[in-house]
């Protein structure tokens, strides 16, 4: 096995899915992951993709992501709220609540760390 490898959306079939039904919002949006490292010690790397629609998050990982396309909000509960586009990056952080609003369908890399 080759010590690198670059992400190709081709080589891989995506998960499709969606946000628990109790936690949407607002539209119907739909997911598709294409997760091409499952590392030791919990660490994951792939591309997202979701579709318009608001749904409650919680998380009890630590991810860093880069938006690669589209359009979404980042609303922490009880706190503002972040626009995201090309080429903005984020870190969301355990214990991290709130709100993922998609406008434009959205594409991110991410790296996450159970």
């Amino acid at each position: 096995m080759a010590s690198w490898f670059v992400f190709d959306t081709n080589a891989v079939q995506p998960e499709e899915g969606a946000p628990a039904p109790d936690r949407v919002i607002a539209g119907q949006p739909t997911f598709r992951t294409w997760n091409f490292e499952e590392a030791d010690g919990g660490v994951y790397a792939g591309i997202w993709e979701a579709t318009p629609g608001k749904w409650r998050i919680a998380y009890e990982e630590w991810e860093y992501f880069h938006i690669l396309s589209g359009h979404s909000i980042v609303t922490e509960e009880g706190g503002g709220a972040v626009h995201l586009r090309a080429g903005d990056s984020m870190i969301l952080r355990p214990g991290f609540k709130g709100s993922w609003e998609v406008l434009e369908t959205t594409r991110k890399d991410y790296v996450i760390r159970v």
